[in-house]
């Protein structure tokens, strides 16, 4: 598998590479945001890793940039580790978040969680390809989520989450389950991650977020997808 690794700082990136190439990936390399959306287009990428702060383009521009045409999985680096970076990386579409300075073998278990979630999308019951309730259906085949029709552009991280909550249309999920379902791994303080998941899934399949039709919140308890 092939991973972009993007990261002004060249002996970062030479490290994680080293890293990723003994365990038998095939390692890219950018810069900043442009040569990393130059080499997206230019060959096949099947997760990225993106630095934070940059020339030219920040990893913050360049992942919304990517995000408008591909779901690939994101790992976001930064030395700023206030809350509110985290969310809005998050928010803008990386997959997860690890502050600098971090241990390269924790980085290497999230790729490989990463990479596990968009191969399989975790393996939960594949009995049949369509989950559907009301307008929302999902063709697990394709991994293609429509809403009345119309596709909406999921990452691989709010697609498990819609299937998971879609397949139990009508069950509660707590955010820890959600987390350790979806994660596949001990939820630890999980509340700010899923809630900015399940706040960008609702913008992208609700016709109003603030009264979700499918996606809704039970208070004290967790998050459901309406039966319907």
């Amino acid at each position: 598998m092939n991973i972009l690794v993007c990261d002004d700082d060249q002996a970062i990136v030479d490290a994680i590479g080293i890293y990723l190439e003994n365990e038998g990936y095939t390692v890219c390399k950018a810069s900043n945001g442009l040569e990393a959306i130059e080499v997206i287009k230019s060959q096949e990428i099947h997760l990225i890793i993106m630095d934070l702060m940059m020339p030219k383009m920040d990893g913050m521009r360049a992942t919304m940039e990517i995000r408008k045409e591909n779901n690939i999985p994101l790992i976001m680096l930064s030395a700023k580790s206030e809350d509110h970076d985290k969310i809005l990386g998050l928010n803008i579409g990386a997959d997860d978040y690890m502050t600098k300075p971090f241990n390269p073998l924790e980085l290497i278990a999230r790729v490989k969680s990463q990479l596990r979630r968009y191969t399989t999308f975790g393996g939960l019951d594949t009995r049949t390809n369509i989950v559907q309730t009301g307008g929302l259906i999902i063709d697990d085949e394709s991994k293609t989520v429509t809403v009345d029709g119309e596709e909406v552009h999921l990452t691989p991280v709010q697609y498990k989450i819609v299937r998971l909550l879609t397949e139990n249309a009508g069950r509660v999920f707590s955010i820890e389950e959600i987390y350790e379902k979806v994660w596949n791994e001990p939820s630890f303080n999980p509340e700010n991650t899923v809630t900015v998941h399940i706040r960008k899934i609702r913008e992208k399949i609700e016709i109003n977020p603030k009264e979700p039709k499918y996606l809704k919140v039970v208070w004290g308890v967790g998050y459901k997808v309406e039966k319907i």
